[in-house]
């Protein structure tokens, strides 16, 4: 009986480090991989005679490691979710930070391309402007082309009628040529309007004295103490004195003392000294003079 007692002792002690030896095993094998862990305590519980798995404790070991397992998994995959969580919450902070950068820029480019336009704008009138003013400047242009080919002909026309006139007063005696005027002096003695009119025959009038160069010709040209009329005269207004083309004098060569003012000398002869006021019926020589400078006005 003892023997038999030892014996059952013996394989009761063997039976529990088989089981342990087992369970270690699964231990382990769960730890490596859980799901096949869960898969072959399934499989046991499935194919395991009934009295090898009749234990309550290998039951509970194994609910116990499908549970850690169950958990672990639920760990990991809350762990996943929350990694995934912040790392979608990080891209979407990032996508937010890029989409308000590129608002910035398409805000920056739209301003930009609105200045340009208006630069355009600007330039586009700029152009026009300027073509208009390229326009009229070419207008003006074929104008004074145009009046200058008038000026040339009437230049020629002028020479050509001065050349002519040259050559018929230089038939006739008394003329002289002096800066585009010719100058005929009279010693024939006559008043101041019959004298104007011996001129007008001529084609001329009563002398225009313009400038101090004109003056020394006149009196260049007279015999000391002699005194001629000239085309001035103040017998519309007293005291003003105009030529014979109707322009007012500004200013004048009269002689020491003159004008005198009186009542009745409205008329003006010149002689080497200068210019004197007179009577106008009077008789004096006089001096014509034929002018071609206005012909070289268009």
């Amino acid at each position: 009986m003892f023997n038999d007692i030892y014996d059952d002792v013996i394989r009761s002690e063997s039976e529990g480090m088989n089981r342990e030896r087992l369970e270690m095993t699964v231990d382990i094998y769960e730890s490596a991989d859980c799901v096949r862990d869960h898969d072959l305590v399934t499989e046991t519980n499935t194919h395991q005679p009934p009295q090898q798995t009749g234990s309550d404790s290998a039951k509970t070991r194994s609910s116990r490691a499908a549970v850690v397992c169950l958990v672990l998994l639920c760990v990991l995959l809350l762990t996943a979710v929350i990694v995934l969580c912040v790392h979608i919450h990080t891209n979407n902070t990032n996508y937010t930070e890029e989409t308000h950068q590129l608002l910035a820029k398409i805000t920056n480019l739209t301003e930009k391309r609105d200045q340009l336009l208006t630069k355009n704008t600007n330039l586009t009138k700029e152009r026009d402007e300027l073509l208009t003013k390229n326009t009229n400047l070419t207008n003006e242009r074929d104008e004074l082309l145009t009046k200058n080919d008038n000026l040339t002909k009437q230049s020629k026309q002028f020479i050509q009628e001065r050349n002519e006139l040259v050559t018929s007063l230089h038939k006739i005696d008394g003329w002289k040529y002096y800066k585009f005027s010719f100058y005929l002096i009279s010693f024939e003695w006559k008043s101041w309007t019959e004298s104007r009119r011996y001129c007008t025959e001529k084609g001329a009038d009563l002398i225009i004295i313009n400038d101090k160069d004109e003056q020394h010709f006149v009196q260049n040209s007279l015999a000391t103490g002699t005194y001629v009329w000239i085309g001035l005269t103040d017998i519309d207004v007293k005291g003003e004195w105009k030529w014979v083309d109707n322009s007012t004098l500004t200013s004048g060569f009269w002689a020491s003392g003159q004008p005198t003012g009186g009542r009745v000398d409205n008329c003006a002869l010149t002689y080497s000294s200068g210019w004197d006021d007179y009577q106008c019926s009077s008789t004096y020589g006089w001096i014509c003079e034929k002018s071609f400078v206005k012909n070289l006005i268009p």
